[in-house]
């Protein structure tokens, strides 16, 4: 074998050494590039807290996610005024007439413009508000939402004092109070009218105090839709193609190591007008004064609350006295013509009667394991769960489906109630922890997709916070699959989204619960397993008299009942009298009972009931396919008609004197409100920050993959080309 020459080896170690060096260089620069891939999230994240809410509007393209585009709020509402709000409750039978006052307190040196998204009942109608200044009172009027809007701009830029008061949602509202100078105090009160609830002889009301964050499903939108009035984009969340006005429903909330904010003072005058057994306070301490024929006097025993979970407020009948049946009128002149009309809230609870044997069950347990159900809300759904699984019967069927980001089956099909598949299903409740977003449509479209056996009474579970934006989305997907299936909701949590819950049962044929204590978990679920296992009376019917005229009734499509629960009917004729007749279904049973109209009670606000009840209805019938346009011309006129708040009328009030000078600015902020009781910030905000900020835990894997992918390239390819660097020649 012939040796290589010295020059030939000398040449090829400079050649290796030369590749070595580059190897070197590469794996110095690729180490670079590597670190500041790893802690360039950080420092994005950091320079998007200093971003407002408008520049990210302007910005506008954030990854596709759902809730926190930015984790510091304190830009939000650095420039809102301080706010306190006081509630006063007047209980009359069946109806509240409701009072809140919210004062908006200037203590900085600017002018200043406050935002404030609050809560209502989902079924309040919202049909006064006055704004007063000093002595001064000024009576808001209703208009369409853009003409209102347009009016509050108006006064806004010329430095008049103006507050508008719109609808979110039916739950939710915004009040905006325009040009509050140094040191002021400007009162908007609103005033609503709201049914009672009553249900298994207990008579409740429920006053909700904060907004939850909710999840925002859906692609970002480039920039606001000029649809939107713009009179509130303060929020954290950005405009998606599934919640496109995600801006207006995502008020900022506060950071744990802030002081509370907003303190609540509240007192119910109750005129139960029958002999009351007991009176609770589920979640606050209150002092109860007792007076003759059913009244009471309900105060907190606190001079005020923080605004962090919702009052409810329960009492009870003696047993002797609990209602069958009740009709409250108010007779008012009709707005179309010089008539009058009657307006009528007609409450009948069928006897039990002789039950008859109910269908085997195929229930679906839906749980919401999402990150807003965090702390004390995920043990409340494990318990009721719990509980719920060991309720079933051998003939029963089952699965359990739980959705966060994912959805997941604890089974591919419902399966028997064995034993055997009972503590498979216990073991597996109990592992469930909350994180990730709140994915709902995947879980409900699974859930309402099993083949039906008619051999079974096809029930659906649905346990979650429901803190979403896309209710309407939602309700959409229970309407084209329910079928015959009916669909219970159980509402978790100190503040849950009880629209969407109360709505998705009324679509689902179902029934509403709401716990929001562990300790109510035995309870409550204990008067849904009644329910569940009861024979549904279906197929009811009512024959109004003829002397009545025409009827113009709500609902238009009678629901399900269930043991307990009573038939709420809310009407408009021209002449009540004579015999109602309703017939219906109790099982396989025929049942039917006759009741009179001849009572003329009168109860103020039973009109504006009757008008929430037909506006509800029309944007109910946007899910079967009514035209758009009719729909909101009918809405318009209604709530113009019964001078109303709803999704297309806004209430607004505007001085006559500018006050701010206009070579002055307008300082805007957004009110914070407060994270609900028992919610974990980290486990709501958390996991969405990685979801719509920059991603973090991408960027950590791709540049550690890019980093030793190519380091072992380079060494590799080095490692080939000079091992076989020939031996020194001997000499």
């Amino acid at each position: 074998m012939t040796a290589r020459s010295p020059i030939s080896t000398t040449r090829i170690f400079f050649l290796c050494l030369a590749k070595a060096i580059i190897i070197g260089l590469s794996v110095v620069i690729l180490i670079t590039l590597s670190v500041w891939m790893l802690v360039s999230p950080a420092n994005a994240q950091a320079e998007q807290d200093e971003i407002t809410i408008s520049d990210l509007v302007d910005i506008g393209q954030p990854q596709q996610g759902s809730l926190l585009f930015k984790t510091s709020h304190r830009n939000l509402y650095r420039h809102a005024p301080l706010l306190n709000t006081d509630v006063s409750m007047d209980i009359t039978a069946l109806t509240a007439r409701v009072s809140l006052s919210q004062s908006f307190h200037n203590e900085g040196q600017d002018w200043v413009e406050g935002v404030y998204v609050f809560p209502l009942p989902e079924n309040a109608a919202v049909d006064h508000m006055r704004m007063k200044i000093g002595e001064r009172i000024i009576e808001g009027r209703i208009k369409e939402k853009k003409e209102a809007s347009r009016i509050y701009q108006k006064a806004k830029s010329s430095g008049r004092k103006a507050a508008l008061i719109e609808q979110e949602r039916p739950n939710m509202f915004t009040t905006s109070v325009a040009n509050i100078g140094p040191g002021e105090v400007i009162v908007v009160t609103i005033e609503y009218q709201q049914t009672i609830e009553y249900r298994d002889e207990t008579f409740s009301i429920r006053f909700p105090m904060t907004v939850a964050p909710r999840y925002m499903p859906g692609a970002p939108l480039p920039a606001l839709e000029e649809s939107l009035p713009a009179s509130n984009t303060l929020g954290w969340a950005i405009n998606t193609t599934e919640v496109p006005d995600a801006s207006r429903v995502s008020p900022p909330v506060l950071h744990e190591d802030e002081p509370r904010v907003n303190p609540v003072k509240l007192q119910v005058n109750l005129n139960a007008g029958i002999p009351l057994d007991h009176i609770n306070s589920l979640f606050h301490e209150v002092t109860v004064i007792r007076g003759g024929n059913g009244k009471a006097s309900i105060r907190l025993q606190a001079e005020s609350v923080p605004a962090d979970r919702d009052f409810v407020l329960e009492w009870r009948a003696v047993a002797s006295h609990a209602p069958r049946a009740a009709l409250f009128n108010e007779r008012k002149a009709d707005s179309e013509n010089a008539d009058e009309s009657y307006y009528s809230m007609i409450m009948i609870i069928p006897p039990v009667g002789h039950q008859a044997r109910a269908l085997p069950r195929e229930v679906i347990f839906i749980i919401d394991t999402s990150g807003s159900m965090g702390g004390e809300s995920i043990r409340q759904a494990r318990s009721a769960l719990l509980l719920a699984i060991q309720r079933l019967k051998a003939s029963d069927r089952f699965n359990i489906i739980q959705f966060n980001t994912q959805t997941d089956a604890l089974f591919a099909n419902p399966v028997v109630a064995s034993h055997y598949n009972i503590n498979r299903a216990l073991d597996y409740v109990r592992q469930l922890d909350a994180d990730g977003g709140t994915e709902m449509r995947p879980a409900l479209n699974l859930g309402l997709s099993y083949p039906v056996d008619p051999r079974f009474m096809q029930q659906v579970v649905f346990l979650t916070d429901g803190a979403v934006g896309n209710e309407r989305d939602l309700f959409q997907v229970i309407h084209d699959k329910l079928g015959s299936t009916r669909l219970f909701t159980i509402g978790i949590g100190s503040a849950p989204n009880s629209f969407f819950m109360r709505k998705a049962a009324e679509y689902g044929r179902g029934t509403y619960t709401y716990i929001g204590d562990v300790s109510e978990v035995q309870n409550r679920m204990s008067a849904l397993f009644g329910t569940l296992e009861t024979p549904v009376m279906r197929d009811l019917k009512l024959l109004w008299p003829e002397e009545a005229g025409d009827i113009d009734v709500y609902p238009k499509r009678l629901p399900d009942l269930y043991l307990g629960e009573p038939l709420i009917i809310k009407a408009r004729s021209k002449h009540l009298s004579g015999e109602l007749n309703i017939a219906g279904q109790r099982g396989q049973q025929a049942w039917e009972a006759n009741f009179a109209l001849n009572s003329h009670a009168q109860q103020p606000g039973i009109g504006v009931l009757w008008a929430r009840s037909r506006i509800a209805s029309l944007m109910d019938s946007l899910h079967e396919g009514a035209n758009q346009s009719e729909v909101r011309h009918a809405v318009v006129k209604t709530a113009l008609d019964h001078h109303l708040v709803s999704k297309y009328t806004s209430l607004v009030a505007v001085d006559i004197t500018p006050t701010r000078p206009l070579d002055k600015d307008l300082k805007r902020g957004a009110l914070p409100t407060q994270l609900p009781h028992g919610m974990q910030r980290d486990m709501v905000f958390g996991v969405s920050m990685t979801q719509t900020a920059t991603p973090a835990q991408l960027h950590m894997l791709v540049g550690l993959f890019v980093f030793l992918l190519a380091a072992g390239m380079l060494w590799f390819s080095g490692f080939r080309s000079c091992r076989y660097l020939p031996p020194r020649i001997p000499m």
